[in-house]
């Protein structure tokens, strides 16, 4: 029962949070008038900037933001033990990821949809446009390689996966096609999509003969792994689902795949009542609550700051700023909606992330398969020992395979060196866990696990072609910028931002590592990059409510905070980790990162000092947003 009622307060806590805090800042904070003209009425060109119904949108910006960040980032953290990453999901989402969601996108609606690079420049001063868009270029290419490849093992592990998303893609153009241009009621439109989706699901999950497998042709040439060519083929699909109209493919996409992950994320609290119910979901037994001591013995760094940057979407993540000043502000319909779509976004990512940390807790304990070998070096008792020893002689006959639970489960996955997990195994960690889940609403484990691989399949493409049309902005703003007219073209621009991921895709991660992994040579200083972009993000916001004259320390603080926290990360993984393993690349981007976000709060600092000496002197404040 302790399981179902740290769900019950968690999610009670996001409720209460929204029609409360969050309103708080819509009307007293921010000032929000239904009156207001948003970009996508006055800039309207059935491209990038189109008028949307809210709750398309809201599916939209919900899966873009989500992706598997929500998922990585918790499964990982757990190893501190569940309690400090639970808390921090829920108060760090309440107080500083869902404000800084919310204030990206009424900023960008405030300044006709323009990005975040964009409004730093128009807030704190020209010369603060130029290294954050290209910091923001920079950041969106390692999450277009790293997704791809993690979409691509996911197609790879779980062939199950694929139909529905691939599926998927008609559907969500003919739903877009009979919404916008012929005016079919989106309710209808929706429960046509649902249908045809949800059979495509049951049939992948349930029957192998709908898995759909890449040959892998790496006997002709080591790049021609199947995982590769899965990234190939998604990169391919995401250039032209960036140059597309939005309301034809991104948007009815993000939409239609939102439909599914609700329900699949009902079915596994619908599950997680009842495990939680009978007992059988035992966070307390299954995990431990703290575990700070065993964890760092393990090899991971100390809590604190890391806890910080490595659950970043579900508490706070820079990123979002992207989407919020991106696509989402110029799809809002209405400046009422932003409240809905930028904090509300954020706390529904909130709980998926509270799901995950207790499917990686309570839903592994439930139960796992696994063998005598793996359980020998992580951890599991003596006893349990040999009967996984026993079982393993019996499954050499039988072929029924042996379920270990409770604590032992958990050590199976967490008691283990901090080096060896990596993203494929944790994604796995939390399928299974929520897939155990799942088998309490009467769905068998296996069918369980092909329809959460589905999800994350569907939540991580969601993000990465978000993620290239978020690029393509950044380069044509850049573009305008250093008067280069070809890269204003967004067929131009798409394809430069999509060469930098395949630039990266095309690496090695190491010598010994396959081709299509090479953004994870990156992605040690992802985390705190893309945690001082939220910091940052706060901070241009409270300059912007500074100008306002109106009180700014709802975001000042929690801008502090993810400034200090990242950078403390950044430096010690500079100084005791990448110069002490060689890592010289980042070691360099490292300290460029420090010194930008340094600059930009010096310039901060200097722009709000010029405006308390304007005040002083009585003379008229410059607005550069209206």
């Amino acid at each position: 029962m302790f399981t179902l009622l740290v769900a019950f307060l968690s999610f009670f806590g996001f409720i209460v949070a929204y029609n409360t805090y969050g309103h708080f800042l819509a009307r007293r904070i921010f000032r929000i008038s239904d009156d207001e003209i948003v970009p996508s009425v006055e800039l309207r060109d059935d491209i990038d900037f189109v008028p949307t119904n809210r709750y398309v949108i809201f599916g939209h910006h919900f899966t873009a933001i989500a992706g598997t960040g929500p998922i990585v980032g918790p499964t990982i953290a757990v190893i501190w033990g569940w309690l400090p990453a639970l808390l921090w999901v829920i108060f760090g989402s309440i107080f500083i990821g869902a404000v800084h969601d919310f204030a990206a996108l009424v900023l960008s609606l405030r300044s006709k949809g323009h990005s975040l690079g964009d409004i730093a420049g128009e807030v704190l001063s020209p010369s603060a446009k130029l290294l954050f868009l290209i910091l923001l270029a920079f950041i969106l290419a390692i999450i277009v390689a790293v997704f791809g490849n993690v979409i691509a093992k996911t197609f790879e592990d779980y062939p199950q996966s694929v139909m529905p998303t691939v599926i998927s893609i008609p559907v969500a153009i003919i739903l877009g096609l009979v919404t916008h241009r012929f005016g079919i009621s989106l309710l209808l439109a929706s429960l046509c999509s649902i249908v045809i989706l949800g059979l495509t699901v049951v049939m992948s999950a349930s029957n192998p003969v709908f898995s759909v497998h890449m040959p892998n042709l790496e006997n002709y040439h080591a790049s021609l792994n199947s995982t590769m060519l899965w990234t190939w083929v998604l990169f391919i699909y995401c250039y032209f689902a960036s140059v597309l109209p939005v309301w034809l493919l991104l948007q009815p996409r993000d939409y239609v795949n939102s439909l599914i992950l609700y329900i699949v994320l009902a079915l596994i609290v619908v599950g997680l009542v009842l495990a939680g119910i009978s007992g059988s979901a035992d966070i307390m037994g299954a995990s431990p609550p703290l575990r700070i001591s065993a964890a760092t013995e393990s090899g991971a760094p100390p809590i604190l700051p890391f806890l910080f940057i490595t659950v970043a979407c579900g508490a706070v993540s820079g990123f979002h700023a992207l989407v919020s000043s991106g696509t989402s502000s110029k799809q809002v319909a209405s400046m009422k909606d932003a409240l809905f779509v930028g904090y509300g976004g954020m706390l529904l990512e909130a709980a998926l992330a509270v799901l995950v940390i207790l499917s990686c807790t309570a839903g592994i304990g439930i139960g796992i398969v696994n063998s005598s070998s793996a359980a020998a070096t992580t951890g599991v008792s003596n006893t349990t020992q040999t009967q996984i020893q026993i079982d393993s002689q019996t499954k050499t006959t039988s072929q029924e395979p042996f379920i270990i639970t409770g604590r032992d489960a958990w050590n199976l996955r967490y008691n283990r060196n901090w080096k060896e997990m990596n993203l494929g195994e944790q994604v796995g960690t939390f399928i299974e866990g929520g897939a155990n889940f799942i088998s309490k609403v009467g769905i068998s484990t296996r069918f369980g696990q092909g329809i959460i691989a589905i999800l994350v399949a569907c939540f991580a493409a969601t993000t990465i072609d978000a993620a290239l049309r978020l690029m393509r902005y950044i380069l044509q703003e850049l573009g305008g910028m250093i008067r280069f007219a070809p890269m204003r073209n967004r067929f131009f621009a798409t394809a430069i931002g999509l060469l930098m991921a395949v630039g990266l895709a095309l690496c090695k991660s190491a010598p010994d590592a396959s081709y299509g992994t090479g953004g994870l040579i990156l992605w040690p200083i992802f985390g705190a990059g893309n945690q001082v972009i939220a910091g940052l993000t706060l901070i241009v916001a409270g300059v912007y409510l500074i100008r306002k004259k109106t009180r700014a320390i709802y975001l000042m603080i929690p801008g502090a905070i993810m400034i200090i926290l990242p950078l403390w990360a950044m430096l010690y993984n500079i100084l005791f980790i990448f110069t002490a393993n060689g890592q010289y690349l980042l070691t360099v981007v490292g300290i460029f990162i420090i010194f930008l976000a340094i600059w930009l709060m010096y310039v901060a600092f200097v722009a709000v000092r010029k405006m308390i000496e304007i005040e002083k002197n009585h003379e008229p404040n410059d607005k550069n947003i209206q």
